[in-house]
């Protein structure tokens, strides 16, 4: 009895065992069966990373009692292997298995690196049972990696302060003020022969190349000023006829004499002249002043008002010492400012750049302006290093260290090139501590996105945007700060704010690319079509044909792709890896545009 109860306890035992070691084979024959979705697939870059999310759902009755099945997620690229994580299935989290599919989905990213663009997500279940273990084979779930987003053209627009040098003809104004006596319009001897009469003298003399001669005429508010309304536009051409007549003397040509206008303005019955005098003179106390401004600009019309005046205790004091500065006639005179020609300003500025020149022949805006002129970048370079040790400005430092990036831009030895940049960065920060502007947080983003400090470039536009600057300056810092968006995969961001950085071709390139990653196709293949029609391009036609791919627009796709191959034949070997295109990858369509 004993023996057989010992035999069925053995067979109890050995059926047991039989069944645990189906189970995990078994699961894994039906993990084949099980369904796997990633999104988005192929997987794509933004920013630094890859982000996708994965549903599972495993075949009804797959998850067995007490077991798990866990799929082990990782992206594969040649030899690399990086580890993505897992999803995990536990039987006891899903007590309905036996009827219904086991589903569980979660979101899963890893950093970027350019190792990785051809590689693919495998997924490798693992079903176990206490400790023992059953893998399945290795599984391809999705390509990778579509890296669109790092086709970014760094503009690098770098930010020249203004020069303050206006090379156009500009006229400056000199003023000469002559004096009557009550009543009259006769210019008086002594006024001619005054410091004023004079100056004009002198200046009419030197023939200056003139304008226009504007001269105002005016009175004063008492009655034998007032009652004569021809008064003060007989005063404005008693000035008039005294200065063409010093034309004459001086034997201005008729041409000359004639080109010269003259306007004349009379100023009758106002007040403005009297309160701007009583404002500046110490003459009358200030509570004097109060109440001749408060009759000034109290009830009643002009002749009721300076009779209010009469009755006030300052009035002998106006009478005598204020009212004979208003018997003017007010001259200005426009003249044409003496400048250098353009070509003198040029080779002053070399020669001094070569250290040839007495620096003290061009004022700093000269200097500044000179620099411009010049497309050659070691002239300009010259030129703001003689700027810096003239003036030592926020300008100069600015310019020299804005000159130095573009220096940097052009150079193809990286070691040059970094030296340069930091050069650069050695001037914008003295001329930050002189002044912060717009200008130089804009020249400090470019140069610390030059050596790859995102951080700080970002900063820096930051600073940038919170300064005052004139248009292209703003247009500066917007272009550079939306490919900073574009690289954070802040993609509608860059939009708006590439939207405010004008439309070169660079820029509309850039607010493309950011709108075919945010899936605005159509908008996107609009400003592509806009950037190409300002500078044809092999990456804007190519951008194009991804926009277009995107929206299944099979036509303007081959197109785009031909224009971008013929352009530049590298593409060719581009377009057949890039997963952008895999819609298309059995298409003849597509294959002769890559031909």
């Amino acid at each position: 009895m004993i023996r057989t109860k010992n035999l069925l306890s053995t067979m109890t035992v050995c059926v047991i065992v039989s069944l645990s070691g189906c189970t995990l084979p078994k699961m894994v024959k039906m993990s084949k069966d099980q369904q796997l979705t990633v999104t988005p697939n192929p997987l794509e870059v933004h920013g630094e990373e890859v982000k996708f999310d994965m549903s599972a759902s495993l075949p009804v009755k797959m998850l067995k009692k007490k077991t798990t099945y866990t799929a082990d997620i990782d992206y594969k690229a040649g030899e690399k292997k990086t580890d993505v994580g897992d999803l995990v299935f536990n039987a006891a989290d899903y007590p309905n298995a036996k009827k219904e599919q086991p589903k569980a989905e979660k979101s899963f990213s890893f950093p970027y690196t350019d190792d990785m663009q051809r590689g693919n997500l495998v997924v490798t279940g693992t079903a176990a049972k206490g400790k023992k273990a059953k893998t399945t084979p290795e599984m391809v779930v999705a390509p990778g990696i579509i890296t669109t987003s790092r086709l970014v053209k760094d503009p690098n627009l770098v930010a020249f302060a203004e020069t303050g040098y206006n090379p156009n003809p500009e006229f400056e104004p000199t003023d000469v003020a002559f004096f009557f006596p009550q009543g009259s319009a006769q210019l008086q001897t002594s006024e001619t022969r005054s410091k004023r009469g004079k100056f004009l003298d002198a200046f009419i003399s030197e023939k200056n190349v003139t304008k226009t001669v504007t001269v105002t005429g005016t009175h004063s508010p008492e009655g034998a000023e007032r009652v004569n309304s021809k008064l003060s536009e007989n005063r404005a051409q008693a000035i008039e006829k005294y200065y063409r007549g010093k034309m004459r003397a001086f034997k201005y040509n008729n041409d000359t004499a004639d080109s010269i206008e003259f306007v004349l303005k009379p100023v009758i019955e106002d007040w403005q002249m009297l309160k701007d005098t009583l404002s500046v003179t110490d003459i009358i106390e200030e509570d004097q002043k109060s109440q001749i401004l408060s009759i000034i600009d109290g009830e009643g019309d002009f002749e009721q008002k300076e009779d209010q005046l009469h009755s006030l205790p300052s009035y002998r004091k106006l009478l005598g010492q204020v009212y004979p500065k208003l018997r003017t006639a007010q001259t200005e005179i426009l003249t044409l400012m003496e400048k250098k020609p353009a070509s003198e300003l040029s080779a002053l500025a070399r020669q001094m750049a070569e250290g040839r020149g007495d620096t003290s022949l061009l004022r700093n805006n000269e200097l500044a302006y000179a620099a411009t002129l010049t497309p050659d970048l070691n002239e300009k370079r010259g030129i703001y290093e003689v700027s810096v040790k003239k003036s030592d400005s926020w300008q100069s430092h600015n310019d020299l260290g804005a000159v130095h990036l573009e220096l940097a831009k052009k150079e193809t030895d990286k070691a040059k090139m970094t030296q340069l940049v930091d050069m650069a960065i050695t001037h914008l920060e003295m001329a930050k501590n002189k002044q912060e502007t717009a200008e130089v947080y804009n020249n400090l983003a470019v140069a610390y996105t030059m050596k790859g400090m995102k951080n700080e470039a970002m900063e820096a536009v930051n600073k940038a945007a919170q300064q005052t600057g004139n248009e292209d300056v703003t247009k500066a810092i917007n272009a550079t700060k939306g490919i900073m968006q574009i690289r954070a995969a802040q993609y509608t961001e860059a939009i708006n704010t590439l939207s405010q950085a004008g439309d070169s071709a660079v820029v509309l390139y850039n607010k493309g690319l950011a709108q075919v990653l945010a899936k605005q196709y159509d908008a996107a293949i609009a400003t592509l079509n806009e950037a190409s029609s300002k500078q044809a391009d092999a990456w804007t036609y190519y951008v194009t044909a991804i926009a277009a791919a995107r929206a299944k627009n099979e036509s303007t796709m081959v197109e785009s792709l031909k224009k971008a191959i013929s352009a530049d034949s590298s593409l060719r070997a581009k377009a057949l890896e890039d997963l952008e295109f895999n819609a298309f990858a059995n298409s003849e369509t597509f294959k002769n545009a890559i031909k």
